[in-house]
C-alpha cells in the first residue's frame, strides 16, 4: 500500500474544542486546553504516525478581530493554515452561527481541497436541535462533509480520524516517524506555565503574560526549569506572586505535576516574575516570543 502524508489544519472561532480534538488524535497535551477563550496563541503542529500514513495537524488560534499586535499576528498564523492545508476541517459548536472573520468564513466555501465540518459538543444538545443545526451548516457550507462529534467524550473522533487517513494524498513522511510535534521542549514548559495561570487568575491577568524559559537542563532523572513569567504592570506581578509568594508557589507545583507526566521525569523548576511594559503591543518583543516569524 502507498504511503500517505499531509498536512491537517484545524480552524474555528475561539473556545470550540480544537485544542481538544487535536490532542485526542496525538494523544497527548499538546495544546492548552481550559474554558476560557483565546488560549491557543501559536500554531502547534502534532504529528501522528502510522505504518502507511503521517498525519501532520496544525491547531491554530481561535478566530476574532485583532484588538492588538499580538492579536494581529495571532491571526497571521490562521492565514497561514489556509495556505499549506491538504485537508481542511472547520469546527463548530452547537448554537454557533457564523465565523467571527467574513474573509476567513468565505476561504472555507470556496476552499479546493476537502474540507470537513465537525459540529462539536453535540452531548450539550438534544436530536431536534442537532437536526436543525446540520441542516443550517449543510446549506452554510455546501462544500463540507458535516460530523457531529463530542471531542471531550471522544465520540466520532475515530469515525473523523478514518476519514481525514481516506483524504490523505500519497505521500512519503514530511517528518521522522517518531516525531510527536514540530516544537522544542522548551515550548511545552511555556505553555504548561501558561496554562495553569489561565486556571489560576481571573480578569486581564491570563491574556497579559507571556513565558520564557531561559533555562533547560536535563539530566538522566531530572529537568531542571527556570522560567521567567513576564507581566505589563507592577500590579499584574503582585497578582501573579500572590500573598507571601502562595499564588506563584501554586503554579510553579501545577506545572511541575503536568511536566513530570509529559516528560517522564522528575522536575525542578523555578519560576520568576518581570514586568515589561506593553509587551503586547512592541514588535520586537513579538518576535522574540515567536509571534511575528
Amino acid at each position: 500500500m502507498a504511503h500517505k502524508a499531509g498536512f491537517v489544519n484545524i480552524i474555528g472561532n475561539p473556545n470550540v474544542g480544537k485544542s481538544t480534538l487535536m490532542n485526542a488524535f496525538v494523544g497527548e497535551r499538546l495544546s492548552i486546553i481550559t474554558s476560557k477563550a483565546q488560549t491557543t496563541r501559536h500554531r502547534i503542529l502534532g504529528i501522528v504516525n502510522g505504518e502507511d500514513f503521517q498525519l501532520v495537524l496544525s491547531d491554530t488560534p481561535g478566530i476574532i478581530k485583532p484588538a492588538y499586535e499580538m492579536q494581529e499576528s495571532m491571526m497571521n498564523f490562521v492565514k497561514s493554515a489556509f495556505e499549506d492545508a491538504d485537508i481542511l476541517i472547520y469546527m463548530v459548536e452547537i448554537g454557533e452561527q457564523e465565523l467571527k472573520d467574513d474573509a476567513f468564513f468565505n476561504k472555507i466555501i470556496h476552499a479546493k481541497i476537502p474540507v470537513l465540518l465537525l459540529l462539536n459538543k453535540i452531548d450539550n444538545s438534544n436530536q431536534e436541535q442537532l437536526e436543525e443545526q446540520v441542516a443550517f451548516w449543510t446549506a452554510k457550507v455546501p462544500n463540507a462533509e458535516i460530523f457531529p462529534i463530542s471531542a471531550l467524550q471522544n465520540f466520532n473522533v475515530p469515525e473523523v480520524f478514518g476519514r481525514i487517513i481516506e483524504l490523505l494524498p500519497e505521500s512519503p513522511a514530511y517528518y521522522p516517524k517518531d516525531q510527536l510535534t514540530d516544537k522544542p521542549e522548551r515550548f511545552f514548559v511555556n505553555e504548561t506555565i501558561r496554562e495553569k495561570i489561565l486556571l489560576n487568575y481571573s480578569k486581564e491577568i491570563p491574556y497579559a503574560v507571556e513565558i520564557v524559559t531561559e533555562e533547560f537542563f536535563e539530566d538522566e532523572n531530572i529537568i531542571r526549569i527556570r522560567s521567567l513569567i513576564m507581566v505589563e504592570r507592577d500590579t499584574q506581578k503582585g497578582i501573579i506572586i500572590g500573598h507571601k509568594g502562595a499564588a506563584l508557589k501554586k503554579v510553579g507545583m501545577d506545572s511541575r505535576a503536568d511536566l513530570e507526566k509529559f516528560f517522564g521525569k522528575q522536575i525542578h523548576i523555578e519560576l520568576y516574575v518581570k514586568v515589561n511594559k506593553n509587551w503586547r503591543s512592541n514588535a520586537n518583543m513579538l518576535k522574540r516570543f515567536g509571534y511575528n516569524n
